[in-house]
């Protein structure tokens, strides 16, 4: 499942419309099932500043640990705190209650750079 109004990164983070300007994050259906069991995430404080490319958090499983990076520079002006309790969320509901953080980017036009639903399932069909 990848929903079409999102946007993609390579590392498998998905970007979609937040709260007022900001961006909501999370990882992708694609990266949750190769993940297996999320167990704990490690997010950024609200105020964090993030650069695009940059790692921002961590998600540990039954398998590995794996980061998360930030899709747009900008700053970190929410995040999942209903995480801290149901990691699990992130595989049960990737795309809704399993977002990990809202960002405030600082050039709103950088998302149009990351890939549409079609290249990211291009992507994901390698």
């Amino acid at each position: 499942m990848i929903p079409d109004e999102l946007r993609y990164t390579d590392k498998h983070e998905w970007v979609g419309a937040g709260d007022g300007t900001a961006l909501r994050v999370g990882i992708t259906d694609f990266a949750q099932d190769a993940l297996g069991d999320i167990v704990y995430v490690q997010l950024p404080e609200p105020g964090s500043p993030v650069t695009a490319g940059e790692p921002l958090g961590e998600v540990e499983s039954t398998k590995s640990v794996s980061e998360i990076y930030a899709p747009v520079t900008g700053t970190v002006v929410a995040r999942n705190d209903g995480l801290a309790d149901k990691p699990e969320l992130i595989n049960t509901e990737p795309y809704g209650a399993g977002w990990l953080v809202q960002i405030e980017p600082a050039d709103p036009d950088t998302v149009n750079e990351l890939l549409d639903a079609d290249g990211y399932r291009e992507l994901t069909q390698q």
